[in-house]
């Protein structure tokens, strides 16, 4: 399988929900459930003061994440995407969504917590390596950073472990490893900021 050479734009995921408005059936799928249940048992804190949410999708995880969040900003570059998050997160005044292509759109402030799930094998190293200095710059001292990935084949620009690992490695001497764990389908990885 032929990888893309560059971090995917957002054309390709506005296009993706055009034609289907959960593409990857995170709405149903159990596999999908079971895994946000192991995301939010990985968590350090019952709650959070201020999180950040890169590629929510249509807000599954972040419906979840509102409950241990006191402040949640939540981000995808697929307008469609946003706005079924934002129906679906309507019960919650204190989630936000905004439009942003990151690296290059990352938001000012700083996080307690930021969860990257299913996300970092969309880019490239060398935009990894961008995000890797924005979470260093963007955390709360003690804060955490959620990292998500099914080990699948895919043809995006990065495998789950090389662009997890890719991650880990700009992070270093920023943010230490905590909890590892693996399935036969996904990784879940937590980095913290010393405190």
């Amino acid at each position: 399988m032929t990888r893309s050479p560059h971090t995917l734009p957002p054309d390709y995921f506005t296009e993706l929900y055009a034609g289907n408005p959960d593409p990857w059936d995170f709405a149903t799928s159990p596999y999908e459930h079971a895994k946000y249940d192991a995301t939010l048992a990985a968590l350090g804190r019952e709650t959070y003061a201020q999180a950040l949410e890169v590629g929510c999708s249509i807000g599954v995880l972040s419906r979840r994440l509102a409950d241990r969040c006191a402040a949640l900003l939540a981000l995808d570059v697929a307008e469609a995407a946003l706005d079924a998050a934002r129906a679906r997160c309507a019960p919650c005044p204190h989630v936000s969504f905004l439009r942003a292509a990151v690296p290059a759109e990352w938001p000012s402030g700083r996080f307690d917590l930021v969860v990257l799930s299913e996300v970092l094998y969309f880019f490239t190293p060398e935009d990894l390596a961008r995000i890797a200095a924005h979470l260093a710059a963007a955390l709360n001292p003690g804060g955490e950073v959620v990292l998500v990935h099914w080990l699948g084949e895919t043809n995006f620009p990065l495998s789950a472990d090389v662009a997890v690992e890719t991650l880990i490695g700009f992070t270093r001497g920023h943010l230490e490893p905590g909890h590892r764990s693996r399935t036969e389908r996904y990784r879940l990885d937590v980095l913290r900021a010393p405190a």
